[in-house]
């Protein structure tokens, strides 16, 4: 069992842990996980196999608060921090892809977030860390956020405490991550102390504002890329890794960092797919000189990102990725290695949260460092791979196809208007 890095000052309690991304960060940071809440059995198991945290191995919502005291061996008011990831899906901004809109507050998944305010109100921490996916706070759709907010106020009232609650949304990438991972993140104090805004340290403004903008500091560092991450990690052929499926032999025809778009008519290959017809990581490959793409947990035949190699990326390269340290083996074989690191926080990101709850919460000066789960930034990169023609099987597909119409008006919202 992999021992913790270095003396840890402050206790959490964390729930929906899932394979320990947010808890690993906030052990670099000096935080140690006196309990642990996870009722996935790989999680569990992976949570097991690498760390002595105590853990719970059933849903938050048949556990008590004073259970959950018990089993950490602290009293109310004693923890120092609240962390956890609600499960997301209620949130997610996929379910507006297809449909146009997702069930939110109806979807029975979204009671997670009453279950952690739950824990909050019972064990009152010193402060609170909720991670999401930043469609909980999308403008006309933040039901979510307004329940929080109001939960909190009544907390506040009922226990004459002075919970603050600030919101964030952060790139993984502007932040050391080599990988570009957008997720929503609420942060607050029993004390009343305002957290702040968070600056970006990291050169990373692909898609965002231009550098002129006040979010983008002159004292950036250099952003990380998968090449950063990956370096040193030798090629794999492990049968497990081939792509297979009907899109597989497409995949060699795209070049590092585009996706299917490259096939269409505005993109630089052949028209073989209609603009934005697919999902935006169908046939998404990484670039050597990029961040990776955000992982999913759970990607079909031809969804990426996949290796600049052609194929699907190994435990250690997913793991590398979310800056899960070298010496945490996430268990089970690859498609639950996938699911439990796609649904992970960047290990590297929460450290850096977590310093700055330190700094900024509990004045603590020693929390004044960079974090160190951040890739080193390594020489000089190789040249791309090399892209091969398509092969004659698929050139039966070039011609001309309509571009997607809109959000809720694609091929499956069609057919789902048939079927109604």
């Amino acid at each position: 069992m992999t021992p913790p890095p270095r003396t840890l000052k402050y206790k959490a309690i964390s729930l929906f842990t899932g394979a320990g991304g947010l808890d690993l960060g906030m052990e670099a940071a000096g935080f140690e996980t006196c309990v642990a809440v996870e009722m996935d059995g790989d999680c569990v198991s992976t949570l097991r196999a690498n760390r002595d945290w105590p853990v719970i191995p059933r849903s938050i919502h048949t556990i008590t608060s004073d259970e959950l005291l018990k089993t950490g061996g602290i009293e109310p008011g004693e923890a120092d921090l609240l962390i956890g990831g609600p499960p997301c899906q209620p949130f997610s901004k996929a379910g507006y892809w297809a449909s146009g809109d997702a069930k939110r507050l109806d979807d029975p998944r979204a009671g997670t977030v009453s279950a952690f305010l739950r824990v909050l109100r019972d064990t009152r921490p010193r402060a609170f860390l909720m991670e999401n996916v930043t469609g909980l706070t999308f403008k006309g759709k933040d039901e979510g956020l307004r329940l929080i907010l109001a939960t909190i106020a009544s907390i506040n009232k009922s226990l004459c405490t002075s919970y603050t609650i600030k919101r964030l949304t952060l790139n993984a990438a502007d932040f050391g991550v080599p990988q570009a991972r957008e997720r929503a993140f609420l942060v607050g104090s029993r004390e009343g102390i305002d957290f702040g805004g968070l600056l970006p340290t990291h050169d990373f403004s692909q898609g965002q504002q231009e550098k002129t903008s006040s979010l983008f500091p002159d004292t950036l560092r250099p952003s990380r890329n998968a090449w950063d991450a990956l370096w040193d990690l030798e090629e794999d052929d492990s049968p497990e890794l081939l792509l297979r499926g009907k899109w597989a032999d497409l995949l060699p025809s795209v070049p590092e960092g585009q996706n299917y778009l490259f096939h269409t008519d505005r993109g630089g290959g052949l028209p073989l797919f209609g603009w934005r017809r697919r999902f935006w990581n169908f046939l998404l490959k990484l670039a050597k000189e990029q961040p990776s793409w955000t992982l999913t947990a759970q990607p079909g035949p031809a969804t990426g990102p996949f290796h600049w190699k052609n194929r699907r990326l190994s435990a250690r390269e997913l793991c590398r990725l979310q800056t899960i340290p070298d010496s945490f083996a996430v268990k089970g074989p690859l498609q639950a290695v996938q699911r439990q690191v796609g649904n992970a926080v960047p290990s590297a990101l929460a450290e850096k949260l977590g310093l700055e709850i330190r700094c900024r919460f509990f004045q603590d000066e020693e929390a004044g460092r960079e974090p160190r789960l951040i890739p080193r930034k390594q020489g000089q990169l190789p040249p791309p791979e090399p892209v091969r023609p398509v092969p004659q099987k698929y050139l039966q597909l070039v011609g001309q196809h309509a571009p997607h119409p809109g959000t809720g008006k694609g091929y499956q919202a069609q057919s789902r208007e048939i079927a109604a």
